[in-house]
Protein backbone atom coordinates (compact mmCIF):
# COMPACT_ATOMS: atom_id res chain seq x y z
CA UNK A 1 0.00 0.00 0.00
CA UNK A 2 0.85 3.38 -1.34
CA UNK A 3 1.96 5.68 1.75
CA UNK A 4 -0.03 8.98 2.14
CA UNK A 5 2.42 12.08 2.85
CA UNK A 6 1.24 14.43 5.05
CA UNK A 7 1.55 17.67 2.60
CA UNK A 8 -0.95 16.40 0.22
CA UNK A 9 -3.56 15.50 2.93
CA UNK A 10 -2.96 19.36 4.41
CA UNK A 11 -2.98 20.29 0.52
CA UNK A 12 -5.74 18.92 -0.20
CA UNK A 13 -8.00 20.45 2.79
CA UNK A 14 -7.11 23.35 2.36
CA UNK A 15 -8.33 23.19 -1.30
CA UNK A 16 -11.81 22.06 0.18
CA UNK A 17 -11.66 25.04 2.67
CA UNK A 18 -10.90 27.10 0.23
CA UNK A 19 -14.37 25.70 -2.27
CA UNK A 20 -16.76 26.17 0.48
CA UNK A 21 -15.55 29.71 0.76
CA UNK A 22 -15.78 30.26 -2.63
CA UNK A 23 -19.20 29.11 -2.54
CA UNK A 24 -20.58 31.47 -0.26
CA UNK A 25 -18.11 34.43 -0.74
CA UNK A 26 -19.74 36.10 -4.30
CA UNK A 27 -17.90 40.08 -5.67
CA UNK A 28 -20.60 41.70 -7.47
CA UNK A 29 -18.78 45.51 -9.56
CA UNK A 30 -22.22 47.05 -7.95
CA UNK A 31 -23.45 45.99 -4.62
CA UNK A 32 -26.93 44.84 -4.77
CA UNK A 33 -30.41 46.74 -3.66
CA UNK A 34 -32.11 44.92 -0.93
CA UNK A 35 -35.87 44.59 0.16
CA UNK A 36 -35.55 42.18 3.00
CA UNK A 37 -39.22 42.44 3.97
CA UNK A 38 -39.96 41.68 0.79
CA UNK A 39 -37.32 39.26 0.15
CA UNK A 40 -36.69 41.01 -3.06
CA UNK A 41 -32.42 41.55 -4.35
CA UNK A 42 -32.16 43.93 -7.36
CA UNK A 43 -29.23 43.16 -9.17
CA UNK A 44 -27.54 46.76 -11.33
CA UNK A 45 -24.88 44.86 -12.83
CA UNK A 46 -25.30 44.39 -16.68
CA UNK A 47 -24.94 40.76 -18.23
CA UNK A 48 -22.14 39.78 -20.39
CA UNK A 49 -24.69 40.21 -23.65
CA UNK A 50 -22.01 38.41 -25.58
CA UNK A 51 -23.24 35.32 -23.33
CA UNK A 52 -26.65 35.26 -23.67
CA UNK A 53 -27.10 35.67 -27.24
CA UNK A 54 -28.50 32.66 -28.86
CA UNK A 55 -29.93 29.74 -27.10
CA UNK A 56 -28.14 27.24 -25.20
CA UNK A 57 -26.26 25.11 -23.09
CA UNK A 58 -23.75 28.29 -22.19
CA UNK A 59 -26.55 30.71 -21.67
CA UNK A 60 -28.74 28.47 -19.49
CA UNK A 61 -25.58 27.30 -17.19
CA UNK A 62 -24.66 31.80 -17.01
CA UNK A 63 -28.55 32.68 -15.73
CA UNK A 64 -28.15 30.07 -13.12
CA UNK A 65 -24.98 31.12 -12.20
CA UNK A 66 -26.07 34.72 -11.93
CA UNK A 67 -29.20 33.72 -10.07
CA UNK A 68 -27.36 31.44 -7.48
CA UNK A 69 -24.72 33.97 -6.74
CA UNK A 70 -27.82 36.63 -6.42
CA UNK A 71 -29.42 34.38 -4.00
CA UNK A 72 -26.47 33.73 -1.65
CA UNK A 73 -25.82 37.61 -1.45
CA UNK A 74 -29.53 37.60 -0.63
CA UNK A 75 -29.27 34.88 1.76
CA UNK A 76 -25.88 36.13 3.32
CA UNK A 77 -27.79 39.19 4.37
CA UNK A 78 -30.44 37.33 6.31
CA UNK A 79 -28.06 35.57 8.36
CA UNK A 80 -27.34 38.98 9.49
CA UNK A 81 -30.84 40.30 10.64
CA UNK A 82 -31.47 39.53 14.48
CA UNK A 83 -32.98 36.02 14.57
CA UNK A 84 -34.49 34.01 17.80
CA UNK A 85 -35.78 30.66 18.10
CA UNK A 86 -39.70 29.60 17.81
CA UNK A 87 -41.37 27.75 20.00
CA UNK A 88 -38.64 27.09 22.82
CA UNK A 89 -34.93 26.62 22.75
CA UNK A 90 -35.71 23.37 20.50
CA UNK A 91 -37.61 25.27 18.21
CA UNK A 92 -36.52 26.52 14.41
CA UNK A 93 -34.09 29.61 13.88
CA UNK A 94 -36.19 32.92 13.01
CA UNK A 95 -35.26 36.22 11.44
CA UNK A 96 -36.97 39.60 12.33
CA UNK A 97 -37.61 40.86 8.70
CA UNK A 98 -37.99 44.67 8.68
CA UNK A 99 -40.46 46.51 7.50
CA UNK A 100 -40.73 46.25 3.63
CA UNK A 101 -39.45 49.05 1.03
CA UNK A 102 -41.22 48.30 -2.14
CA UNK A 103 -44.76 48.62 -2.67
CA UNK A 104 -45.68 45.51 -4.52
CA UNK A 105 -49.10 45.43 -7.01
CA UNK A 106 -51.93 43.28 -6.11
CA UNK A 107 -52.45 40.19 -7.07
CA UNK A 108 -56.20 40.52 -7.79
CA UNK A 109 -57.93 43.35 -8.69
CA UNK A 110 -59.27 45.79 -5.94
CA UNK A 111 -63.06 45.15 -5.28
CA UNK A 112 -65.51 47.21 -7.12
CA UNK A 113 -67.35 49.97 -5.02
CA UNK A 114 -70.40 49.24 -3.70
CA UNK A 115 -73.53 50.48 -5.83
CA UNK A 116 -74.68 53.70 -3.36
CA UNK A 117 -78.27 53.00 -1.26
CA UNK A 118 -81.56 54.77 -1.86
CA UNK A 119 -80.86 56.93 1.13
CA UNK A 120 -77.73 57.60 0.54
CA UNK A 121 -78.86 59.05 -2.85
CA UNK A 122 -81.20 61.15 -1.30
CA UNK A 123 -78.62 62.11 1.63
CA UNK A 124 -76.23 63.13 -0.72
CA UNK A 125 -78.93 65.17 -2.47
CA UNK A 126 -79.88 67.06 0.65
CA UNK A 127 -76.39 67.26 2.36
CA UNK A 128 -77.74 65.09 5.00
CA UNK A 129 -74.93 64.18 6.98
CA UNK A 130 -74.97 60.91 9.11
CA UNK A 131 -73.93 61.77 13.01
CA UNK A 132 -72.71 58.92 14.97
CA UNK A 133 -74.88 57.48 18.13
CA UNK A 134 -73.86 55.54 20.98
CA UNK A 135 -75.14 52.42 20.77
CA UNK A 136 -76.70 52.07 24.39
CA UNK A 137 -78.81 54.27 25.87
CA UNK A 138 -80.18 54.77 29.63
CA UNK A 139 -83.69 52.87 29.88
CA UNK A 140 -86.06 54.70 32.77
CA UNK A 141 -88.33 51.57 33.09
CA UNK A 142 -85.64 48.80 33.89
CA UNK A 143 -82.63 51.36 35.39
CA UNK A 144 -80.19 50.24 33.41
CA UNK A 145 -78.57 50.74 29.98
CA UNK A 146 -79.76 48.81 27.24
CA UNK A 147 -78.90 49.04 23.45
CA UNK A 148 -81.00 51.56 20.93
CA UNK A 149 -82.26 49.18 18.53
CA UNK A 150 -82.23 45.35 18.48
CA UNK A 151 -83.79 42.34 21.02
CA UNK A 152 -83.94 43.81 24.58
CA UNK A 153 -83.60 47.61 23.34
CA UNK A 154 -84.83 50.83 25.62
CA UNK A 155 -87.91 51.04 26.26
CA UNK A 156 -88.99 47.68 25.49
CA UNK A 157 -91.35 46.19 22.44
CA UNK A 158 -94.35 48.29 22.34
CA UNK A 159 -96.60 44.92 21.18
CA UNK A 160 -95.15 43.10 24.11
CA UNK A 161 -96.26 45.53 26.66
CA UNK A 162 -98.51 44.65 29.07
CA UNK A 163 -100.30 47.80 28.52
CA UNK A 164 -101.32 49.30 25.33
CA UNK A 165 -102.71 52.73 25.23
CA UNK A 166 -105.76 53.60 23.10
CA UNK A 167 -104.99 56.13 20.36
CA UNK A 168 -107.80 59.26 20.39
CA UNK A 169 -110.31 58.52 17.75
CA UNK A 170 -109.76 54.70 17.71
CA UNK A 171 -112.34 52.85 18.12
CA UNK A 172 -112.50 51.83 22.02
CA UNK A 173 -113.45 47.88 20.83
CA UNK A 174 -110.34 47.32 18.61
CA UNK A 175 -107.89 45.23 20.52
CA UNK A 176 -104.46 47.56 20.46
CA UNK A 177 -102.10 44.40 21.21
CA UNK A 178 -103.48 43.00 17.91
CA UNK A 179 -103.06 46.50 16.20
CA UNK A 180 -99.39 46.83 17.15
CA UNK A 181 -98.51 43.23 16.33
CA UNK A 182 -100.16 43.83 12.50
CA UNK A 183 -98.31 46.91 12.53
CA UNK A 184 -94.84 45.62 13.46
CA UNK A 185 -95.23 42.76 10.72
CA UNK A 186 -95.91 45.50 8.28
CA UNK A 187 -92.96 47.08 9.35
CA UNK A 188 -90.77 44.17 8.95
CA UNK A 189 -92.54 42.92 5.63
CA UNK A 190 -91.80 46.75 4.39
CA UNK A 191 -87.96 47.00 5.03
CA UNK A 192 -87.64 43.50 4.05
CA UNK A 193 -89.27 44.57 0.59
CA UNK A 194 -86.24 47.54 0.86
CA UNK A 195 -83.88 45.59 1.04
CA UNK A 196 -84.74 43.55 -1.73
CA UNK A 197 -85.05 46.66 -4.01
CA UNK A 198 -81.81 47.92 -2.64
CA UNK A 199 -80.27 44.15 -3.18
CA UNK A 200 -81.90 44.36 -6.70
CA UNK A 201 -80.94 47.96 -7.69
CA UNK A 202 -77.42 47.03 -7.11
CA UNK A 203 -77.41 44.17 -8.93
CA UNK A 204 -78.80 45.89 -12.16
CA UNK A 205 -76.03 48.35 -11.56
CA UNK A 206 -73.56 46.12 -11.66
CA UNK A 207 -74.97 44.12 -14.46
CA UNK A 208 -73.97 44.90 -18.38
CA UNK A 209 -78.11 43.54 -18.99
CA UNK A 210 -80.81 45.78 -17.16
CA UNK A 211 -82.56 43.88 -14.57
CA UNK A 212 -86.72 43.87 -14.62
CA UNK A 213 -87.73 45.53 -12.00
CA UNK A 214 -89.18 43.87 -8.45
CA UNK A 215 -92.97 44.21 -8.18
CA UNK A 216 -94.23 44.74 -4.61
CA UNK A 217 -97.09 42.74 -5.15
CA UNK A 218 -97.31 39.12 -4.68
CA UNK A 219 -97.99 38.68 -8.16
CA UNK A 220 -94.09 37.10 -9.18
CA UNK A 221 -93.94 34.42 -11.58
CA UNK A 222 -91.08 31.78 -11.44
CA UNK A 223 -88.26 33.46 -13.24
CA UNK A 224 -88.90 36.83 -11.07
CA UNK A 225 -88.44 34.68 -7.29
CA UNK A 226 -85.70 32.71 -8.52
CA UNK A 227 -83.70 36.01 -9.39
CA UNK A 228 -84.71 37.56 -6.10
CA UNK A 229 -83.43 34.54 -4.33
CA UNK A 230 -79.85 34.40 -6.41
CA UNK A 231 -79.73 38.34 -5.76
CA UNK A 232 -80.53 37.54 -1.60
CA UNK A 233 -78.59 35.00 -1.92
CA UNK A 234 -74.74 36.33 -3.07
CA UNK A 235 -75.66 39.71 -1.16
CA UNK A 236 -73.26 37.73 1.62
CA UNK A 237 -69.69 38.23 1.48
CA UNK A 238 -69.25 34.35 1.12
CA UNK A 239 -71.60 34.42 -1.96
CA UNK A 240 -73.90 32.15 -0.34
CA UNK A 241 -71.57 29.08 0.63
CA UNK A 242 -73.08 28.69 3.90
CA UNK A 243 -76.51 29.68 3.40
CA UNK A 244 -79.20 26.74 3.25
CA UNK A 245 -80.33 25.64 -0.12
CA UNK A 246 -83.79 25.69 -1.23
CA UNK A 247 -85.25 22.06 -2.00
CA UNK A 248 -85.17 22.46 -6.08
CA UNK A 249 -81.27 24.51 -5.71
CA UNK A 250 -78.74 24.00 -7.69
CA UNK A 251 -75.81 22.85 -5.51
CA UNK A 252 -73.02 25.09 -6.90
CA UNK A 253 -73.29 28.28 -5.39
CA UNK A 254 -74.39 31.16 -8.11
CA UNK A 255 -71.29 34.15 -8.88
CA UNK A 256 -72.35 37.83 -7.89
CA UNK A 257 -72.38 38.49 -11.57
CA UNK A 258 -74.48 35.87 -12.50
CA UNK A 259 -72.27 33.68 -14.90
CA UNK A 260 -68.58 32.44 -14.82
CA UNK A 261 -66.43 33.59 -11.78
CA UNK A 262 -63.07 34.83 -13.18
CA UNK A 263 -60.18 33.13 -12.89
CA UNK A 264 -56.51 34.92 -12.21
CA UNK A 265 -52.94 33.58 -12.48
CA UNK A 266 -51.76 33.27 -8.88
CA UNK A 267 -48.06 35.09 -8.69
CA UNK A 268 -46.30 31.84 -8.07
CA UNK A 269 -47.65 29.71 -10.36
CA UNK A 270 -46.06 27.80 -13.88
CA UNK A 271 -42.85 29.26 -13.75
CA UNK A 272 -42.16 27.43 -17.38
CA UNK A 273 -45.48 29.29 -19.06
CA UNK A 274 -44.36 32.47 -17.35
CA UNK A 275 -40.90 32.42 -18.55
CA UNK A 276 -42.29 31.50 -22.13
CA UNK A 277 -44.57 34.51 -22.07
CA UNK A 278 -41.81 36.70 -21.40
CA UNK A 279 -39.16 35.52 -24.12
CA UNK A 280 -41.98 35.70 -26.68
CA UNK A 281 -42.30 39.71 -25.72
CA UNK A 282 -38.52 40.11 -25.53
CA UNK A 283 -38.65 38.34 -28.97
CA UNK A 284 -41.27 40.33 -30.60
CA UNK A 285 -39.57 44.09 -29.08
CA UNK A 286 -36.26 42.73 -30.24
CA UNK A 287 -37.17 41.82 -33.79
CA UNK A 288 -37.20 44.50 -37.08
CA UNK A 289 -40.24 43.69 -38.46
CA UNK A 290 -43.30 44.75 -36.91
CA UNK A 291 -45.76 41.72 -35.64
CA UNK A 292 -49.06 42.21 -37.80
CA UNK A 293 -52.31 40.31 -37.08
CA UNK A 294 -53.52 39.78 -40.24
CA UNK A 295 -56.61 38.83 -39.45
CA UNK A 296 -57.46 41.52 -36.96
CA UNK A 297 -56.42 44.01 -40.04
CA UNK A 298 -58.44 42.37 -42.90
CA UNK A 299 -61.60 43.16 -40.65
CA UNK A 300 -60.61 46.20 -39.43
CA UNK A 301 -60.58 47.25 -43.16
CA UNK A 302 -63.79 45.21 -44.08
CA UNK A 303 -65.45 47.39 -41.58
CA UNK A 304 -63.81 50.59 -42.48
CA UNK A 305 -65.46 50.53 -46.18
CA UNK A 306 -69.11 49.27 -44.93
CA UNK A 307 -68.84 52.25 -42.63
CA UNK A 308 -68.01 54.47 -45.90
CA UNK A 309 -70.03 52.67 -47.88
CA UNK A 310 -73.46 52.94 -45.54
CA UNK A 311 -72.53 56.64 -44.54
CA UNK A 312 -72.60 57.16 -48.97
CA UNK A 313 -75.78 55.49 -49.04
CA UNK A 314 -77.43 57.68 -46.58
CA UNK A 315 -76.37 60.65 -48.40
CA UNK A 316 -78.05 59.74 -51.58
CA UNK A 317 -80.88 58.57 -49.65
CA UNK A 318 -81.71 61.82 -47.72
CA UNK A 319 -81.02 63.57 -51.27
CA UNK A 320 -83.48 61.61 -53.07
CA UNK A 321 -85.80 62.23 -50.44
CA UNK A 322 -85.70 65.49 -50.12
CA UNK A 323 -86.30 65.95 -53.49
CA UNK A 324 -89.42 64.30 -53.69
CA UNK A 325 -90.44 66.01 -50.47
CA UNK A 326 -91.06 69.34 -52.66
CA UNK A 327 -94.09 70.36 -53.72
CA UNK A 328 -94.21 70.49 -57.37
CA UNK A 329 -96.19 73.25 -59.01
CA UNK A 330 -98.72 73.42 -61.16
CA UNK A 331 -98.28 75.33 -64.45
CA UNK A 332 -101.46 77.03 -64.73
CA UNK A 333 -101.61 78.31 -61.31
CA UNK A 334 -98.00 79.15 -61.30
CA UNK A 335 -98.23 81.12 -64.80
CA UNK A 336 -101.23 83.13 -63.65
CA UNK A 337 -99.48 84.02 -60.69
CA UNK A 338 -96.53 85.09 -62.33
CA UNK A 339 -98.02 86.93 -64.77
CA UNK A 340 -100.40 89.15 -62.47
CA UNK A 341 -97.23 90.09 -60.84
CA UNK A 342 -95.34 91.20 -63.95
CA UNK A 343 -97.52 92.46 -66.14
CA UNK A 344 -98.02 96.06 -66.19
CA UNK A 345 -102.01 97.02 -65.56
CA UNK A 346 -103.92 97.70 -68.72
CA UNK A 347 -105.57 100.94 -69.38
CA UNK A 348 -109.71 100.52 -70.42
CA UNK A 349 -111.09 101.79 -73.08
CA UNK A 350 -112.49 105.86 -72.76
CA UNK A 351 -116.15 104.30 -73.83
CA UNK A 352 -116.27 101.82 -71.23
CA UNK A 353 -118.47 98.97 -71.21
CA UNK A 354 -120.50 97.46 -68.64
CA UNK A 355 -117.93 95.33 -67.23
CA UNK A 356 -117.03 93.64 -63.62
CA UNK A 357 -114.67 96.04 -62.91
CA UNK A 358 -114.91 98.25 -59.75
CA UNK A 359 -115.33 102.09 -59.71
CA UNK A 360 -113.10 104.50 -58.32
CA UNK A 361 -114.65 106.66 -55.78
CA UNK A 362 -114.43 110.83 -56.52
Amino acid sequence: MAAVRVEAVLAAAEEQEAEKRRSITVEKELELEYDLGNLLAVDRNPPPAAALRGAGPRREALLRALARDNTQLLVSRLWELPAERAGGAGGPLVAQLPEPTFRLPREKPPPKPRPPTRWEQFARLKGIRRKKKTSLVWDEQAKEWRRRWGYRRAGGDPSRAWLAEVPAGADPEEDQFARLRREKRERVARNELNRLRNLARAHRAGSAVPAAPLHPTGHQDRDELRRVARVARVSTASLGRFQPRLPKESAEPPSRSGGKKRRFEPLLGNLAAERSRQLEVLRDMGSKKPVLDITRAVNKQLRQEEAEAAAANKGKKQSKRGKRGRRQQRPGRSGKKSGARRQPQQQKPAGGGTGGGRRKKA
